[in-house]
C-alpha cells in the first residue's frame, strides 16, 4: 500500500510558483509606513500589514481567475518560439487586473505577470508573476 505522501505526489503534474514582485502605493496603517506581506488563497489574495503588539491591518484584497493560465499550461507550447504570448487579459468588472495582463511561453516555462488593483482599500496594487514548472514525465 502506498503511503499518504507518494499517493500525494503522484497526481502532481507540475509546481505554480507565484512570486510577488512588488506593492505600489499601498496604504499606510501605522504611524509612517507599513509592514505588508501577502496570504495567497487560491483565487482570492489578501495584503497586511504585519503588526507585533497589536492585530495586524487588512491593506486590501483582489482576486484574479487562474484557469486562463491553466488553460494555456495545458497546450502543447514546446515548438513555440520563447517569447510568444498565449493569452491577453483585459481588465473588466470581473477581474482585478489593473493593467492588459499577458500569459506568455517564456524559456520553455508558462509566465503570467499581473498586477491587481487592490479592493476594499483607499489605494494600492500588488505586482505578481505566475510560472508553471512541469515536472519530467508529467503531463495533462
Amino acid at each position: 500500500m502506498a503511503s499518504p505522501s507518494t499517493t500525494t505526489m503522484d497526481n502532481v503534474l507540475g509546481l505554480l510558483r507565484v512570486r510577488v514582485v512588488r506593492g505600489v502605493n499601498l496604504a499606510v496603517r501605522d504611524l509612517r509606513s507599513s509592514d505588508p506581506y501577502v496570504v495567497l488563497k487560491m483565487g482570492k489574495q489578501e495584503v497586511f500589514d504585519h503588526d507585533t503588539f497589536t492585530p495586524d491591518d487588512p491593506m486590501g484584497d483582489a482576486e484574479f481567475d487562474i484557469q486562463p493560465f491553466m488553460e494555456a499550461v495545458k497546450l502543447q507550447l514546446e515548438c513555440t518560439p520563447s517569447g510568444t504570448i498565449v493569452k491577453r487579459l483585459e481588465p473588466n468588472r470581473k477581474n482585478c487586473l489593473a493593467e492588459e495582463s499577458h500569459i506568455v511561453w517564456l524559456d520553455g516555462k508558462v509566465v503570467q505577470d499581473i498586477c491587481l488593483r487592490l479592493s476594499h482599500v483607499e489605494c494600492g496594487e500588488v505586482q505578481l508573476q505566475l510560472q508553471w514548472i512541469s515536472l519530467p514525465g508529467r503531463s495533462f
